[in-house]
């Protein structure tokens, strides 16, 4: 019996050691799947943090820059160069801050960006291009008509160069970027300035005239008046748009009949995913053209007060101060009517057109006064 169970055991204890299919250490294919689960958690973890990145720079960069004091930065420009706050230094310094900003703003100037997260951005840079255009008008004015004293005078080289370079198109990224000749003209400008402080004869002289401001006011009249026609056009109703357009012509001459023509919706309705971008052009546009005003009560202070025009300075700026407020609303809405959405389009045009208004009252007054 002994020797039975020696011999069954041997069989037994090898049955016992033999092991199923499957059994055993764990296979070599594992350790990979396990990695290739850690890199893939990695790699969506990176993706999500970029995404709330670019969002969260996204919403930082298209928040509308703050006021700044045109006084302030006309005294800490003619100091830089040992100067004195002369007349027209305040009108160049409008135009250095709205520049200044333009560049130096949290992202910096995003019209022309290629990249994220300014690349999907389109608020901020139509409050770019807004701004930009204003800016523009100025130089132009300073160019032709602030610094010189008559048609036959010889014009600014330093602002004819300043006007060159602004002229460059905004979406320039490479060679010449936009960027790069804003800064130059941002460099002409702070040179104009240290030589109209410093009494720079004619090289840099600032005439404070009525005819020369009412150039300047006819330019924005028109500007005013184009901004005020496209935010209008956001409702795209034919009652309060038939009055903003003009009769429509075939190319003899001839005024189409009414069965030729599209609808009046369809001629200036602004396309309902650009109503937000006209909006902030009219905010850029406003937001620069407030600090130029603000200049422009201080150096033409004598001026506006022969020709009893200060009432008419000041309801201006107000009314570019309203249109300029801060929006609590995270979007731009396009309501209807006395619907139960507000339409923030229909409420800059009011702000614009009594802008607008004042801006005529003045220019008569300049002329006339």
């Amino acid at each position: 019996m002994m020797s039975a169970k020696s011999d069954i055991s041997p069989t037994l204890a090898e049955a016992g050691e033999s092991k199923p299919d499957g059994a055993g250490p764990p296979s070599k294919t594992n350790p990979p799947r396990a990695g290739a689960r850690t890199t893939a958690r990695l790699i969506a973890v990176l993706v999500v943090t970029y995404v709330l990145v670019v969002i969260g720079l996204g919403l930082h960069w298209s928040r509308q820059p703050p006021h700044f004091s045109i006084t302030g930065l006309q005294l800490s420009e003619v100091e830089s160069s040992g100067g004195a706050p002369v007349s027209g230094t305040a009108v160049v310094a409008a135009a250095i801050g709205v520049l200044e900003v333009l560049l130096e703003k949290p992202g910096g100037f995003l019209y022309n960006d290629i990249a994220l997260p300014g690349i999907y951005l389109d608020n901020i840079p139509s409050w770019e291009y807004g701004a930009l255009k204003e800016l523009r008008d100025s130089v132009r004015a300073l160019r032709n008509d602030f610094s010189r004293s008559r048609t036959q005078s010889v014009e600014s080289e330093r602002m004819k160069r300043a006007d060159v370079r602004l002229a460059i198109d905004p979406g320039s990224w490479l060679m010449p970027s936009a960027e790069v000749e804003y800064r130059q003209a941002l460099d002409e400008l702070r040179l104009f300035m240290r030589d109209l402080s410093l009494g720079g004869g004619a090289n840099a002289v600032f005439y404070p005239r009525a005819d020369n401001l009412a150039a300047y006011l006819a330019v924005v009249e028109k500007r005013l008046g184009s901004l005020a026609v496209r935010l209008s056009a956001s409702v795209g109703d034919h009652e309060l748009t038939s009055g903003l357009v003009p009769p429509m012509t075939s190319d003899s001459g001839i005024q189409l009949p009414d069965e030729d023509l599209p609808p009046q919706s369809a001629r200036l309705s602004t396309p309902w995913h650009q109503v937000d971008d006209v909006f902030y052009e009219a905010r850029g546009y406003t937001w620069a053209l407030l600090h130029m005003m603000q200049a422009i009560a201080i150096d033409f202070a004598d001026v506006l007060a022969a020709k009893n025009a200060l009432v008419s300075v000041q309801q201006i700026i107000r009314e570019l101060e309203a249109a300029t407020k801060p929006m609590i609303s995270p979007i731009v809405l396009n309501g209807h009517g006395y619907g139960f959405l507000a339409n923030h389009s229909l409420v800059m045009a009011s702000y614009l057109s009594r802008a607008n208004a004042a801006v005529l009252d003045l220019r008569i007054l300049m002329q006339q006064g």
